[in-house]
């Protein structure tokens, strides 16, 4: 298959006003010429067309080779999984899980080959959904994308439609993969904490805060009017976090050290990215009837504690899923981020890194070398 691209002129727009439309050629289409439906379509809006050819596309690729490696290769049509949309990916993001899929740290990816990437926003080039069409902006967030299904590392995905999320009115496609799965994630614990009622009397606390999803949650609560207490055990980052509008910084070691039973009740809320020893010395300084919103294992698996914060305080250890969140909470999350997460805040999170550099960063995630996210372009 090829695609024509329709850049723009004053007579063109695309479908969010910017950029370039991708539509699907099948049949009629030579050197020099162009298929008759996409041409008599484009051309009565003014655009220039010209063919992307697209029968292979560069990706990143896991493989069950001994040993086990990742690399960036050319990969064909054929090998894309079954999906009734296919998508031109502009950019993806590297996350924690990201860095267990590439470097095979962990039990990650479930079948080989894989693409991983658990994150991804493009324009869709064909669909068979009726809830999507050429040239629509689409996000892709979990739902075991990069783990059973080839994921976000590649210039093209074949994906199915209730995955899908319409990019929000608003956002870019690069600043969608700047929040991606650890700004959706951020977003989806703030909920949870809101709808337990947690106030602003009370000092919120961020653990993890110079990571992908500490980074987000402390902007946007931040920004949410909470006083913010960011956690970190890079203290390097201080300045950085503050931008961000922590109003502390909290070594990560204060919150790793045993615990008491129950300390001073300080929290109101927390955001556990970390998991682990954290998380069991977050719990004992919580504020009666406070709330910790638990989503991140980077510090351990295996939680030591007590039934006393939970007996004594009323405390509620929230569990923040973004993998299988249903359609309607992920639109509402979505439609948060786009009006409240303030695009210079975000930006201050983003780096952007080529295909080519992402086993590198992967190696960087794992050790905790990684501030905020990292966006892959693709496009």
């Amino acid at each position: 298959m090829a695609f024509l691209r329709a850049k723009k002129d004053r007579g063109f727009r695309s479908n969010r006003g910017c950029g370039a439309a991708i539509l699907p050629v099948r049949g009629g289409l030579h050197a020099g010429g162009t298929g008759m439906e996409a041409s008599t379509h484009l051309q009565t809006r003014g655009a220039i067309l010209y063919v992307v050819d697209m029968q292979t596309f560069k990706a990143l690729v896991v493989e069950t080779a001994d040993p086990y490696t990742a690399q960036v290769r050319p990969a064909s049509m054929d090998e894309l999984p079954p999906g009734d949309v296919l998508v031109r990916v502009a950019y993806s993001s590297l996350n924690y899980k990201d860095g267990l899929a590439i470097t095979g740290a962990g039990k990650v990816v479930r079948s080989f080959p894989m693409v991983p990437g658990i994150d991804l926003a493009g324009t869709v080039l064909e669909s068979a959904s009726p809830d999507y069409k050429p040239g629509d902006e689409v996000i892709l967030t979990g739902w075991g994308l990069g783990e059973r299904h080839w994921g976000g590392l590649a210039e093209l995905a074949r994906v199915r439609a209730e995955w899908l999320v319409p990019l929000p009115q608003g956002l870019t496609l690069q600043q969608a993969m700047g929040i991606g799965t650890a700004g959706f994630t951020a977003m989806l614990a703030v909920m949870a904490l809101e709808a337990h009622a947690i106030g602003k009397t009370k000092e919120v606390l961020v653990t993890g805060a110079a990571g992908g999803v500490g980074s987000l949650a402390t902007a946007l609560l931040a920004h949410l009017g909470y006083r913010v207490v960011a956690s970190t055990g890079r203290m390097a980052e201080e300045g950085y976090l503050k931008s961000l509008g922590a109003a502390e910084i909290l070594e990560r070691a204060v919150l790793a050290a045993p615990p008491k039973p129950l300390e001073s009740e300080r929290f109101g809320g927390a955001v556990d990215t970390v998991g682990g020893a954290v998380l069991a010395g977050v719990l004992p300084r919580m504020a009666y009837g406070g709330s910790v919103a638990a989503c991140g294992n980077a510090g351990g698996v295996k939680l030591e504690t007590t039934v006393f914060p939970f007996i004594l305080r009323g405390v509620n250890l929230l569990g923040i899923d973004s993998v299988m969140c249903p359609k309607e909470k992920r639109l509402l999350a979505w439609q948060r981020l786009a009006h409240e997460l303030p695009r210079p805040l975000l930006e201050a999170t983003m780096q952007t890194a080529s295909l080519e550099e992402v086993p590198e960063l992967a190696q960087a995630i794992l050790k905790g070398q990684v501030r905020g996210r990292v966006v892959v372009r693709l496009a």
